[in-house]
């Protein structure tokens, strides 16, 4: 994913919290490194996406694995992270920017259901879902942690989100 919120991440993650990263676009999506193999379908197919890149950091033996998503990639995260054969092989997901139009409240209490650990980061200035929405959304999720990002907005773009600036 060329995002730059991901590619921050990826650069400074392995060595500020020890953790592997494999960032990957899914079907259909274009970046200034090129387009994906596929046509996006909606969040339906996207689901092999996922299985595939879980599949591949397991063969890879990469430890503590977790679902990132941001946006589009939340409602794959809430979606199929929590349905096998996903979820026996994740710790938890972290979502940035969650829009909530395909994952649906069945999701989410898939979700409460695993047991499994939720982050959910809203941007105040969301286009899609504020935070007061979000955490009316996601109490059917009672393990999930919704943290409002004062300033900030869906892009995570313009002021910075940076505790103290």
């Amino acid at each position: 994913m060329d995002s730059h919120v991901y590619r921050k991440a990826s650069y400074r993650l392995p060595a500020l919290a020890g953790v592997a990263v494999l960032r990957f676009n899914t079907r259909g999506t274009a970046s200034p490194r090129g387009t994906s193999t596929g046509a996006f379908e909606e969040g339906i197919g996207e689901r092999y996406d996922v299985e595939a890149a879980v599949r591949f950091a397991v063969e890879r033996g990469l430890p503590n694995r977790w679902l990132v998503g941001w946006s589009f990639g939340t409602e794959l995260a809430l979606m199929y992270g929590a349905v096998e054969p996903v979820a026996s092989q994740v710790e938890g997901a972290v979502l940035l920017s969650p829009p909530l139009h395909r994952a649906t409240d069945k999701h989410l209490q898939q979700w409460a259901e695993s047991g499994k650990p939720l982050t959910v980061l809203v941007p105040e200035h969301d286009d899609f879902l504020q935070p007061a929405e979000a955490a009316a959304r996601f109490s059917l999720v009672p393990q999930a942690r919704v943290v409002g990002v004062d300033g900030a907005k869906h892009l995570w773009w313009g002021k910075s989100t940076r505790p103290g600036s």
